[in-house]
């Protein structure tokens, strides 16, 4: 009985979740990679964290309508810390190894590919962002031949010295604040940079109104380098969703 039960509850899960995502750190050092999942919708078949070696991989199922998914890595963690701002050098969250299902989303700066899958749409958006700053290389894939969003330079090193930061404890740049994030302009409830307040559309957040948002987007031009990018036409991909695309998310491609 125990086994028709256990064959039944696989089959369940594994209807539910139909592409295939690949997780790979092809870092020469080990992170800890981190998803979340939009509210309202069905979460992915694996663990919301976990550690990465170097030159590792893993692959899970995911639902076809996972809506506002977030994939990021984590850098030098110690999760016998409790505070998510402190227990990795970058992209804590609350929870700790894994991340809390609600209010998980990562301590910027981070490089973050996020995914709304055309299960109830018909198209796949997908793109890596670095609205939350920078922390690693990053490159999304897939097998049907849609478009690559990708970050693959380091932006540490030459991170303009008013975003650059944090550090490893070899005094390493292991992150590039975003604007917004370092408060330039002093109120990010109400800042160009943050594209809040009266800066809260397109029309009023221009990417030229966005301080140092050339360097981002000079090196990772087929990234989303601010909040609203998709005018850029290099920012936002999409994919049929008909075609099933199963998706591989590289660090340090």
């Amino acid at each position: 009985m125990k086994s028709i039960l256990a064959a039944s509850l696989v089959f369940v899960a594994g209807a539910a979740a139909d592409r295939t995502f690949t997780v790979y750190n092809a870092c020469p050092f080990t992170i800890w990679p981190a998803y979340y999942t939009g509210a309202g919708t069905s979460s992915p078949s694996y663990a919301t964290g976990w550690e990465a070696a170097e030159y590792t991989s893993v692959s899970f199922s995911v639902p076809d309508d996972w809506n506002a998914g977030r994939i990021w890595g984590r850098r030098d963690c110690d999760f016998s810390i409790s505070d998510p701002a402190t227990q990795c050098a970058d992209g804590g969250c609350n929870g700790g190894l894994e991340c809390d299902t609600s209010g998980g989303t990562g301590v910027p700066p981070a490089t973050v590919a996020e995914f709304t899958l055309g299960g109830t749409t018909g198209i796949d958006n997908y793109d890596v962002s670095l609205v939350d700053g920078y922390n690693l290389p990053m490159k999304v894939t897939n097998n049907v031949g849609c478009g690559v969003p990708s970050c693959p330079v380091d932006l540490g090193p030459d991170c303009p010295a008013a975003l650059i930061g944090p550090y490893d404890s070899s005094g390493f740049p292991v992150g590039c604040k975003s604007a917004c994030d370092a408060n330039l302009d002093g109120d990010q409830a109400d800042s160009p940079n943050c594209c809040s307040g009266q800066y809260d559309t397109p029309a009023t957040c221009p990417s030229s109104g966005v301080a140092y948002y050339s360097y981002f987007k000079d090196n990772c031009p087929d990234s989303y380098a601010y909040a609203y990018d998709e005018s850029s036409g290099t920012a936002l991909w999409t994919c049929d969703a008909n075609l099933g695309a199963d998706y591989t998310i590289t660090f340090c491609p």
